[in-house]
């Protein structure tokens, strides 16, 4: 076995005493928890939780950026003639694919969800429609990227991280605030006249704010989640479709999941809402690409039946796992009058994160310290906790990286 039973709760990879404290707090009101290897401390369940429900709804859960998820691609076109202009083509991404808040191209991006989705006409998404047509397909800055790969057989790749942009989180921001205020009507006592309000609760011991999925606001929360993973989805499809292009290439093979959502599942017998937050899906034969830091190897994987594998749900690790905040990795900044400035030094150095990504043979485009190698784990040490859970099927070595650039303002990267 290589998972650790704390509290009742399976845990793998080395414990992070926040992390746990956050998927026991979720334990007291769910029938089920999980702590995949790649977890670290999230907004009222962490990153690398799994939490199942038989009637509840958890936005929280989902986060804020609802279906965020990865698709690799595998391409037709020779390695060989890929690596020979690896850096004139990640020159055309750069320019091509827009990072950040904004559209730097004036390609149209187009989809049949924005005329035939009955979510439209929810009033908290009917104004929404606007920015995200204007957001759709843009990869936005963080953790998400347009990778060019190369796997063990030669083959290439592309493989795109990102989510449901404005939109999701928007979305999210309106029903955990709704949330909240269900579990306050139910919950807080009244306020003692004179006395200031309850201090607002930490993200450790904040509790989630669930929604009864058969209530108006539940089945609302259902239709937008479900908008938004169509919308992630056609996202991630135009981003790969137009990276093929660019190379010239055709599309042979594709691998697509969500890791963060909500699935209505049967396990043991029992029908439950699982929510994955930074939790890839892996029942057995099911497929997964999970990407490592820009200076790491990512995978195509698919899940196996163990007893395992029952216990975790049937998932898996969505990524690496960060060793450091962002704020550690690359400090402190404050925007001022349009600036990026820094308040406070970080611990990686920008020299050093472009050292370990030239020496691991990747071509970068943008990105910043926070994302460095150095801020994560590394990924076949985690993959190495749920060796007896999925199958790794294909290596891959990452020879182009593409992220917003360090100076990227974007409030929905997350």
């Amino acid at each position: 076995m290589t998972v650790e039973m704390i509290s009742g709760v399976p845990v793998w990879g080395d414990p992070l005493d926040n992390a746990v404290a956050q998927i026991l707090n979720c334990a007291g009101e769910a029938d089920a928890v999980a702590l995949m290897a790649d977890h670290h401390l999230g907004y009222s369940v962490p990153i690398g939780g799994v939490v199942a429900y038989r009637d509840k709804l958890n936005p929280a859960g989902v986060g804020y950026d609802i279906a965020c998820g990865n698709k690799a691609v595998r391409l037709d076109i020779p390695a060989g003639e890929v690596r020979a202009n690896i850096h004139a083509i990640m020159d055309d991404v750069w320019r091509t694919i827009s990072f950040g808040i904004g559209r730097k191209n004036k390609e149209r991006v187009d989809h049949q969800l924005f005329d035939d989705d009955p979510a439209w006409d929810l009033p908290v998404v009917y104004n929404l429609k606007k920015l995200a047509a204007e957001q759709l397909g843009t990869v936005g800055s963080g953790n998400h990227y347009v990778d060019i790969f190369e796997d063990e057989k030669g083959r290439i790749w592309v493989g795109v991280h990102f989510g449901s942009r404005g939109l999701g989180h928007r979305l999210a921001t309106h029903f955990m605030k709704a949330a909240d205020r269900e579990r306050g009507a139910r919950q807080e006592p009244p306020p003692v006249p004179g006395k200031r309000s309850r201090r607002r609760r930490s993200a450790l011991e904040s509790v989630p704010s669930l929604l009864n999925v058969d209530s108006n606001l539940g089945q609302d929360y259902l239709a937008c989640m479900l908008l938004a993973g169509r919308y992630a989805y056609a996202g991630r499809d135009w981003v790969c479709k137009r990276v093929a292009r660019l190379l010239g290439a055709k599309i042979v093979e594709e691998i697509h999941n969500h890791h963060n959502f909500t699935w209505q599942e049967t396990h043991g017998g029992d029908t439950f809402w699982v929510t994955r937050k930074g939790a890839t899906p892996a029942f057995p034969g099911q497929k997964g690409f999970v990407g490592g830091s820009m200076g790491d190897i990512s995978v195509v994987l698919e899940g196996v039946e163990s007893e395992e594998s029952r216990m975790a749900l049937y998932s898996t690790v969505h990524g690496a796992g960060r060793l450091m905040s962002r704020t550690q990795a690359a400090g402190r900044f404050r925007w001022k009058k349009g600036r990026k400035v820094q308040v406070k030094e970080g611990q990686i150095p920008r020299k050093q994160m472009l050292d370990s990504v030239r020496s691991a043979g990747a071509t970068l485009r943008g990105a910043g310290t926070d994302e460095a190698p150095q801020a994560y784990k590394r990924l076949p040490a985690v993959l190495d906790h749920h060796r007896n859970t999925i199958r790794i099927l294909h290596t891959l070595k990452p020879l182009g990286v593409a992220m917003a650039g360090e100076d990227e303002y974007d409030p929905y990267r997350d």
